[in-house]
């Protein structure tokens, strides 16, 4: 028998059927009665794992894995308590096979050979063939991860690898090529219940000793967030606490007390998810930034799916803070993007700049009553056929039944805006968006008068020589109608000088 200090060559292989940590296998350890919950709660087969249902479908790669009924090597990626290590005790533990484990984070090049050149040696004698486990196998460089390549194409190994992080980043491409990817889903609050009431009766847990408050429960598993290992370590603590109290239930105050976090009086289905929901985009759209961050924590801590965070935040950049500041808008949806591509924990980052963008953003709901009142006319009726100038004219006859005839295109207009009616006929001078005048906007709510002058062909006002603030030419800031003065209009070039400069205010404030 070869060792070394990380693990065990050579271990005798266990025999089929064993239950997980009967025994230590290639590198596990045994689980004896002091081991931790989760680790003498591992399942005994693949009939106990759950929450990944949809690898455990007869003829499934996971399934073949575990049976060694076909050398695959595979790569399972998931995030922290899917059950990866769980899997790897499974193929330990399931066939004749000779089980090897080690870390990236303490083994090196050397090692990885050593596993190799033995598999290699008791392939050729008529040994049983060597699965090799590599935990955090992101965690190996790319010349630890080359020195798998060979041993895994010709089948001397077969590779069973867990990463936490996105193997498409994190492993070399031939290795991933080699490996067959099995994505481990977290366990949803059903799957980490169950698993929570099987460690308070079955044998290998608490034994039925003890009891469990549903409050106490539903804490543990919001605790939780999908870890089932974080789940039966925070019920073994909380076991511990009970007992030492001489009762025979674990309630609320001592779960909280165990694992020194308080419940956060949440419910996901419930009223209380719609009022802190409430709160906090009431605390955004009223600007109190720090009101707005502990709404949201609130949520993080109680186990809120992120994405409806982030969702929430994509409305509100639009419906509260909408042209005000139009940057809003893409910031919330870079912070949604971050939730899907990086996740929990870390997204909370993403999350807290996008809240305090909003929460200290300049405010406008233009655009949430602009498209409701023209809505509002759509479902009243209003609004006739499309004017036959901006009909489709780019089909054989069009032409011949008046499409496109009339039709001026704007940017033959030295100002770009040409006077042409683009509303059916009802709703000719109807005004929806009024702009505000909060940050971004107020350049908006000083070009939108003469824009709609040119377009509805009403007189544009001439211009002053009282320059406005900030030295340019004053401009008007209402909408539609003659000049109370009566005043000649402006030349196009004086128009067209005037709609430029408003551009060019856009975003000051």
């Amino acid at each position: 028998m070869e060792s070394d200090a990380l693990f065990t060559l050579g271990e005798p292989a266990a025999a089929p059927g064993a239950q997980a940590g009967s025994g230590g296998v290639g590198g596990f350890t045994p689980a004896g009665p002091d081991a931790p919950l989760p680790v003498r709660m591992r399942p005994a087969g693949l009939d106990e794992l759950v929450g990944q249902e949809h690898l455990l479908t007869p003829g499934a790669p996971l399934r073949q894995l575990v049976a060694g009924s076909a050398p695959m090597s595979v790569i399972l990626w998931g995030p922290p308590g899917s059950g990866k290590t769980t899997i790897a005790h499974l193929v330990a533990t399931a066939t004749d096979r000779r089980f090897v484990a080690m870390s990236a984070l303490t083994a090196g090049v050397k090692d990885v050979r050593a596993v190799i050149d033995t598999a290699r040696r008791q392939r050729r004698s008529g040994g049983p063939p060597t699965v090799l486990f590599i935990d955090e196998v992101h965690r190996f460089s790319k010349t630890q991860q080359d020195s798998l390549l060979a041993a895994v194409e010709d089948r001397t190994v077969t590779l069973l690898a867990a990463t936490t992080e996105n193997p498409y980043f994190s492993v070399i491409s031939p290795l991933l090529s080699r490996c067959v990817l099995l994505t481990l889903r977290p366990l949803d609050d059903a799957a980490v219940r169950g698993l929570l009431r099987r460690a308070l009766v079955d044998q290998r847990g608490l034994g039925g000793a003890l009891t469990l408050a549903a409050e106490a429960e539903a804490h543990l598993i919001r605790l939780a967030g999908g870890d089932v290992r974080k789940a039966l370590t925070a019920l073994e603590a909380a076991a511990a606490s009970t007992t030492a109290l001489g009762k025979d239930q674990i309630d609320l105050a001592t779960a909280e007390r165990a694992v020194d976090t308080a419940a956060v009086r949440y419910d996901r289905a419930g009223d209380a998810h719609y009022d802190v929901t409430s709160a906090f985009i009431k605390s955004m759209r009223g600007s109190d930034v720090d009101a707005a961050l502990h709404w949201l924590a609130r949520m993080l801590v109680a186990g809120e799916d992120a994405r409806f965070i982030a969702r929430r935040l994509v409305i509100f950049a639009s419906e509260d803070v909408g042209m005000a500041d139009p940057a809003a808008l893409g910031v919330a949806t870079a912070a949604a993007h971050a939730v899907e591509y990086v996740g929990l924990p870390e997204a909370q980052l993403n999350l807290a700049q996008a809240v305090i963008h909003l929460a200290t953003a300049p405010k406008s709901n233009s655009a949430t009553t602009a498209i409701g009142a023209a809505i509002a006319d759509v479902r009243s009726g209003r609004g006739g056929p499309v004017p036959r100038g901006l009909r489709d004219a780019h089909y054989s006859g069009a032409r011949g039944l008046g499409h496109g005839i009339g039709y001026r295109y704007p940017h033959d207009d030295q100002r770009g805006v040409v006077t042409q009616q683009y509303v059916p006929d009802d709703l000719v001078g109807t005004d929806y968006y009024r702009p505000s005048q909060h940050g971004a906007e107020r350049s908006v709510a000083g070009r939108l008068p003469l824009l709609r002058r040119i377009v509805r062909g009403l007189s544009t006002p001439a211009r002053t020589d009282e320059p406005a603030k900030g030295g340019r030419p004053a401009r008007p800031t209402s909408s539609g109608g003659d000049d109370d003065d009566g005043r000649s209009t402006a030349t196009a070039a004086q128009v067209a000088e005037e709609v430029g400069a408003s551009a060019d205010g856009r975003g000051q404030q």
